[in-house]
């Protein structure tokens, strides 16, 4: 595992990204981005033959260790990864500031139409478990409904927002 004073040696950090300070190889040049962006849209880094995820070496970085659970990005941006938008939460917490998801339609997550009873139903996952806020005839009813449920569980503020 590499230490930040090692991770110090070899990199350097502008923006949210490391740069190489030499060149190790011919696709790992001096001054030059390092790693690569995963089909998930994360950034990777190889050092000595063991890869990290480029948001875990800014925490250590920055922190002097690795970060005790999972790093949720703020902004919900997976490859910036300014020490800013970078916090270290534990995996129910990192739930609680997803994007919201492409297959939504309403625009609102936890807000949706039944067609069969023409209502929009509102609803929240906590732990694992759906709870169901309630079924409204007006749309802004429902939304006001699973946005009071996001204050209540502590939600994070930008959870459901888009990119």
């Amino acid at each position: 595992m590499i230490t930040q004073d090692e991770l110090k040696l070899l990199f350097r950090y502008v923006e949210g990204k490391l740069f190489r300070i030499k060149t190790v190889r011919n696709n790992a040049k001096a001054n030059s981005h390092a790693g690569w962006t995963t089909t998930r849209g994360y950034r990777k880094i190889q050092i000595c033959g063991k890869h990290y995820a480029e948001h875990r070496l800014v925490w250590l970085w920055f922190k002097g260790s690795f970060p005790e659970n999972e790093i949720d990005h703020i902004n919900h941006i997976k490859d910036d990864n300014r020490i800013e938008n970078l916090r270290d939460v534990t995996h129910a917490t990192n739930g609680k500031n997803q994007s919201s998801q492409p297959t939504n339609t309403s625009g609102v997550q936890g807000v949706s139409w039944y067609k069969n009873n023409k209502r929009w139903i509102a609803f929240i996952t906590v732990d694992g478990n759906s709870i169901h806020l309630g079924s409204y005839l007006e749309f802004h009813e429902a939304v006001n409904a699973r946005k009071n449920a996001e204050v209540l569980y502590g939600f994070h503020e930008n959870h459901g927002n888009s990119i």
